[in-house]
């Protein structure tokens, strides 16, 4: 049989267990055209909590009672398409099923002999190019300057701050563990890390850690830590901003101090983006992150779980921070 994920119910605050079922379906037969698919690596990630929404997006909610989808790699283990051979690992996104079959449209074809396969869906997948385009094309980084961001021990953090580095800023981290901001200056290059879990004054830490002030701020979380540091910005200071997830689970209208003094006494620029934004930029975009990684200027850290039943865990333990790096569950 076929193990397939629903979404059961929209999630309400943060989700739980109960709002997926697990049900089973006969493993289906390829037709002409059409490749079998075994899932091998499942993408858990913050954005779809957004698509658990019955609200208008930049994508369409997810369905109830309908296989939920994620970046996927997936093994190709009968194929009657041409493009396609048996063994062949494809990635792209999929639904969360053991088994599907498909006409490989939007799917590509990944190298397990040149990287490891679950690379595919991080550093050299939707998490490395939005690090690497919200940076460069938002954030406009320049040598002595100084870069914040948020959710920095997560898959997109990670990899923000070693680019980050690599352009010549001084990159700052907040993270919500003492062993996660060791790992950022000891690991992954950062000149300073802070675990806003144990500071009292948020905005006096960040103003300690960033004495120049912030030129850039990569924005993963929002809420109280994006106060604290939208009051120590520069002037001209541009600010990329990737997600939200402090916020994505609030069930009341959360109320912060008001943006747009801070943004017209700095000239600041705040710019949300969603990676597809620049689509035409990713063939440049892979090719640089896979010269880093291949000259090791650039490194990256997974948080495997095995078990295609873990998958909503796996999702809901993003949302405590149980992830170091990219979340990805094994099948």
């Amino acid at each position: 049989m076929n193990k397939v994920i629903l979404l059961n119910k929209r999630p309400f605050g943060k989700p739980t267990l109960d709002d997926f079922k697990i049900v089973n379906e006969e493993i289906p037969i390829a037709k002409d055209g059409e490749v079998l698919l075994k899932t091998i690596y499942v993408s858990v990630d913050p954005y779809l909590r957004g698509r658990m929404n019955d609200s208008k997006s930049y994508v369409p909610p997810f369905e109830l009672n309908k296989p939920i989808q994620s970046g996927i790699i997936a093994e190709v283990v009968e194929s009657k398409h041409a493009k396609f051979k048996t063994g062949d690992f494809l990635t792209g996104n999929l639904e969360w099923k053991e088994y599907q079959v498909t006409t490989g449209q939007g799917l590509y074809k990944v190298d397990e002999n040149e990287f490891k396969l679950s690379a595919y869906l991080g550093v050299l997948g939707m998490t490395g190019l939005t690090a690497y385009l919200g940076l460069t094309e938002i954030g406009l980084p320049k040598k002595e300057e100084t870069l914040f961001v948020s959710g920095a021990a997560g898959a997109v953090g990670t990899i923000v701050g070693q680019i980050g580095k690599l352009l010549g800023c001084k990159v700052v981290g907040i993270t919500g563990s003492d062993e996660k901001a060791a790992l950022l200056t000891s690991k992954f290059g950062f000149d300073h890390a802070i675990n806003y879990k144990t500071t009292p004054d948020l905005k006096e830490a960040v103003k300690n850690a960033s004495p120049n002030g912030i030129d850039i701020y990569f924005d993963n979380v929002g809420g109280e830590i994006s106060d604290a540091v939208l009051a120590n910005i520069n002037k001209y200071a541009r600010l990329p901003v990737c997600g939200a997830i402090s916020l994505y689970n609030t069930t009341t209208i959360d109320l912060g101090p008001r943006l747009q003094p801070i943004i017209l006494t700095k000239s600041a620029t705040m710019r949300g983006f969603i990676v597809g934004d620049f689509f035409e930029k990713f063939p440049t975009a892979t090719k640089q992150l896979t010269l880093w990684l291949k000259e090791n200027k650039i490194t990256f850290s997974e948080t495997i779980v095995e078990g295609f039943d873990n998958i909503p865990q796996a999702f809901i333990d993003l949302f405590d921070g149980k992830n170091e790096g990219k979340m990805i569950v094994k099948i």
